[in-house]
């Protein structure tokens, strides 16, 4: 296509977070076009989706066919992983014993999700042990009703996948349920930390598959008829087909997108970049124009993944977190996160009267309750997801309704405070209760949701009782600002935590300390104690403007919060590139055999220059495959060798390589 035409050509972008979905129109020619927010519908994205697209296509008189692509940034899998959400899986181990379990927090992760282990796998040379599915077979029948997909990895399976290619057919043909294989998200070693990113991969697909289908299904019946462009976590585009398999490649992909955005919408090559959404804080430094990737694979809701991403650090922090006390001191301190809850604002913006009615019940009830101001409510996930729940889960489950039920009605006993987290950690059920976006509306710092249930929710919190017996707060307003003052300082602390462990410092330890705290709390006794920051903090996020002016204050740094910070997400989604890596191995068994291991091709050679001719030609054509699947019709590919070898007694000795063929091009678009 002609390059006047892709300047003149209309990108709509979307991005799908926790609270809202963001939408926005944009060309290489005009900029941001049109943009607008729609809340998060999580029981039907497509309804989020479509509010928000048809207030930019109406706004701006674009017609459907104008637009020729659409590309899309996500927090949902990465506040899943945070919030520990996420389908029932089975986790087939080929080759592996019940001891890797305790490696790479893999049986935290799993928790009482079900695992088999049976015998298989291959050496480092890629060399078959001997092979058994018998236990695997037996189990089907029964894990089949039990579990919303599956997770394989096996023993070396990224010098040989040919057992975990038999598991994965197998059950498949058994059950029609997904099966991730650990060797198509990672050509690393170490089989504990492949099978945790598997799992993973294997909880989100169900998630993902159902905010494509939703987009997909939202754009067909509006004719936009565009590929459909997904953002990884590397800050790359990829397309929806590939990102349905790959899911887990989304983590981070929402941050990513607003580290493209800020760079596009600021012109700063660096920055530190800190977006607050309703769930999460990312913060990411932006150096010499790039975001820098994590070589260790990103981390998030406490796991290392194998997943190439941005080097982000996701914080449970944001707008809708959960706001709970210090119990153990005598005058509490105000804590904030992990947890999201539905604002009350927001809950009564949705439901109505009632929602304010049994606030006011309660606020009239002579003495206060623990379960004052909190609401449950079905999230509205298909019925599958809620498979495997035990007796007591399955009996509070079918209890809960689409409407806001309050808790102090809700539950019949102590331990059902319990049996519901469980229900929330399963992305089954939402609860609802007194947030930082709440305490924004008592001061009048945001009117978008219901101010009175927000109120309502502010002295209900403030009745709350110190180690001492006294209420918390005298007034709404104290408490809300103790809260705000709260998000201030914990963003303030999340920014610094980045920038130490930048700086190759032990980041929570060192914020923790005594002069930094000092310094944050801007007291100073004979020695004042001040902090220097070399660049500029990049507020983004719909509530940056509220907070971010007060977290650069805080730091003693300038705080930039762009024009367009509340859509940074959307527009990064859109300015983008496609770019897919696949990894060739070549070692040496015996002394003068080579031996190419390129994903399911292995293939020996006598001579080391026919093998590394032959790995390249492999992965030329298998990125050439991947980088069409991921969307690009015109990718340029280009390989990294690293070639080890040892000269002993004057004699040159191949000891291994590793090739990597990277594939990147403008992602493909309608004509």
């Amino acid at each position: 296509m002609a390059e006047s035409t892709i300047e003149q050509a209309i990108f709509l972008g979307i991005d799908t977070g926790g609270t809202y979905t963001d939408a926005v129109l944009w060309s290489e020619q005009r900029g941001v076009i049109a943009k607008a927010k729609a809340l998060t519908t999580r029981h039907d994205l497509s309804v989020g989706i479509s509010g928000a697209v048809e207030r930019i296509v109406t706004e701006a008189s674009v017609r459907p066919a104008d637009i020729r692509l659409v590309s899309m940034s996500t927090t949902l899998a990465t506040n899943a992983l945070v919030e520990g959400h996420g389908g029932r899986i089975a986790l087939v181990m080929v080759g592996f014993s019940k001891a890797d379990l305790e490696k790479a927090d893999l049986g935290t992760a799993l928790g009482s999700d079900p695992v088999v282990f049976i015998p298989g796998g291959h050496d480092v040379y890629g060399r078959a042990q001997p092979f058994d599915p018998a236990a695997l077979i037996e189990a089907l029948p029964r894990l089949q009703q039990d579990v919303t997909g599956f997770a394989v990895c096996a023993y070396f399976a990224v010098r040989n996948p040919e057992h975990e290619i038999a598991i994965r057919d197998l059950v498949r043909k058994e059950t029609r349920l997904p099966v991730t294989c650990s060797h198509e998200l990672s050509a690393k070693l170490n089989g504990p930390r492949r099978a945790l990113t598997t799992v993973l991969n294997a909880r989100l697909i169900a998630m993902i598959d159902r905010l494509v289908a939703a987009t997909e299904g939202f754009l067909d019946r509006r004719g936009i008829h565009a590929p459909l462009m997904v953002v990884r976590g590397d800050g790359a585009l990829v397309s929806a087909a590939f990102a349905r398999h790959r899911p887990i490649e989304t983590i981070l992909s929402g941050p990513a997108a607003s580290l493209v955005g800020a760079r596009h919408m600021t012109g700063l090559d660096n920055a530190i970049v800190s977006d607050i959404g309703g769930t999460t804080t990312d913060v990411a430094v932006l150096d010499k124009g790039r975001p820098r990737l994590d070589p260790n694979g990103a981390t998030v809701g406490g796991f290392r993944t194998m997943v190439e991403a941005v080097a982000m650090r996701t914080f449970g922090l944001g707008g809708d977190s959960e706001v709970s006390l210090d119990d153990n001191a005598m005058a509490p301190s105000i804590k904030l996160g992990p947890r999201r809850l539905v604002p009350l604002s927001l809950l009564a913006t949705n439901h109505g009267a009632a929602v304010i009615d049994h606030l006011a019940r309660q606020v009239k009830a002579a003495n206060a309750g623990r379960l004052d101001g909190r609401f449950a409510l079905l999230t509205g996930v298909p019925a599958q997801m809620a498979s495997g729940l035990s007796k007591g889960e399955a009996e509070l489950y079918e209890r809960v309704t689409v409407e806001p039920r309050p808790l102090d009605r809700l539950l019949n006993s102590v331990s059902q405070a319990a049996t519901i987290n469980r229900l929330v950690a399963r992305g089954l059920v939402h609860l609802s209760g007194f947030t930082p976006s709440d305490a924004c509306h008592v001061l009048g710092l945001q009117n978008n949701w219901n101010a009175e249930a927000a109120r309502y929710g502010a002295v209900l919190y403030a009745r709350r009782k110190d180690g001492a017996g006294r209420p918390l707060c005298d007034t709404p307003e104290e408490v809300s600002h103790r809260t705000f003052d709260a998000l201030i300082r914990r963003s303030s602390e999340v920014v610094l935590e980045t920038v130490f462990a930048e700086d190759g410092l032990e980041g929570p330890e060192t914020v923790a300390s005594s002069l930094v705290q000092q310094a944050l709390s801007g007291k100073s006794g004979i020695a004042g104690v001040r902090l220097d920051i070399d660049r500029p903090v990049i507020g983004l996020g719909a509530s940056a403007p509220v907070y971010y002016p007060a977290v650069g204050d805080m730091l003693g740094t300038e705080c930039i919060v762009p024009v367009d910070t509340d859509v940074a997400n959307a527009l990064g989604a859109v300015v983008g590139q496609v770019r897919v890596s696949v990894e060739a191995h070549i070692s040496q068994p015996v002394e003068g055999l080579f031996r190419v291991m390129a994903g399911e091709v292995v293939r020996d050679f006598q001579i080391e220059e026919e093998s590394i001719a032959f790995a390249e030609s492999v992965l030329k054509q298998q990125a050439g495959l991947l980088a069409l699947e991921a969307g690009t019709d015109e990718a340029q590919i280009t390989i990294a060798r690293d070639i080890s070898a040892a000269t002993v007694e004057d004699q040159r000795k191949f000891i291994e390589a590793v090739l990597i063929a990277t594939a990147s091009g403008r992602p493909r678009i309608a004509h």
